[in-house]
């Protein structure tokens, strides 16, 4: 059976950009694990029995990054699901886009975390050092780029 996670790929739109294009302001939060490689990535985490997917992923960025859902709107319209082995078991994650409502909001991270960076998409692709997470976040700026 494939474990199961949720998460949330968090974006803001700074006021200040300077150019005209409104998607050279998108930032996206990554998470540093403070286990294993310490590898980046947004926050996600496993399904609780009698939880829903999209509870999961509101819950796990609340625990994991401190922001509740109240502070997030939830994008329409996007919703991506990766599949990757982890220790040998296969892993199911579903990620929904949302964008922080006031991009000075504060993030408290819990202890599964060391880090956290607000990253245009270029370093966020370096940050996330798998393929299917970079070009995750590259299909979400192409879609954020065709709603402008």
């Amino acid at each position: 059976m494939a474990v199961r996670a949720c998460g949330l790929i968090i974006y803001r739109r700074l006021q200040s950009a300077p150019s005209s294009k409104v998607t050279d302001g998108i930032e996206y939060l990554l998470l540093q694990t403070s286990y294993g490689t310490h590898h980046w990535t947004p926050p996600k985490g496993h399904v609780d029995p009698g939880e829903d997917d999209l509870q999961t992923a509101f819950r796990e960025t609340r625990e994991e990054a401190g922001l509740e859902a109240s502070q997030l709107t939830l994008i329409e319209g996007y919703k991506k699901e990766l599949h990757y082995p982890v220790r040998g078991k296969p892993k199911t994650v579903i990620y929904w886009l949302a964008e922080v409502k006031d991009c000075n909001t504060e993030i408290k991270l819990s202890d599964e975390h060391q880090a956290f960076q607000w990253l245009k998409l270029e370093d966020a692709c370096k940050f996330a050092e798998y393929e299917d997470m970079q070009a995750m976040l590259k299909e979400v700026h192409q879609f954020l780029c065709s709603k402008e």
